[in-house]
C-alpha cells in the first residue's frame, strides 16, 4: 500500500537545522540540501544566531518534488554529526 502524504508536490518546503556557528556548518547545510536538490540560491537561505551566538540555525527553502525526496533529505541532516537538530 502506498503511502499518502498530505503535502502537494512540487511545493516551497523548509528544512532546517541547527549546528555550531561556524562557516563549516554553513558550508555542511548548503551541501546536505544540494545533494538532494538543485543549486541552492542565497536568498533560500536564512539564518539565525543564538543569544550568545554559538549556535546558529539554518532554515534553507527547497522546491520539494516529492515525499521520498524529503524524507531522503532529513536522512542525511539528521544523520550528519554537525548537525544537532533537525526541523
Amino acid at each position: 500500500m502506498t503511502e499518502e502524504s498530505a503535502i502537494e508536490f512540487p511545493c516551497e518546503f523548509p528544512v532546517k537545522m541547527m549546528g555550531h556557528n561556524s562557516p563549516e556548518f554553513r558550508l555542511t547545510a548548503r551541501t546536505l540540501i544540494e545533494k538532494h536538490t538543485d543549486t541552492v540560491a542565497d536568498s533560500a537561505i536564512k539564518e539565525s544566531l543564538s543569544r550568545n551566538e554559538r549556535f546558529v540555525s539554518i532554515t534553507i527553502t527547497v522546491t520539494a518534488t516529492s515525499q521520498q525526496q524529503l524524507d531522503d533529505i532529513y536522512q542525511d541532516v539528521s544523520d550528519h554529526e554537525d548537525v544537532l537538530m533537525a526541523l
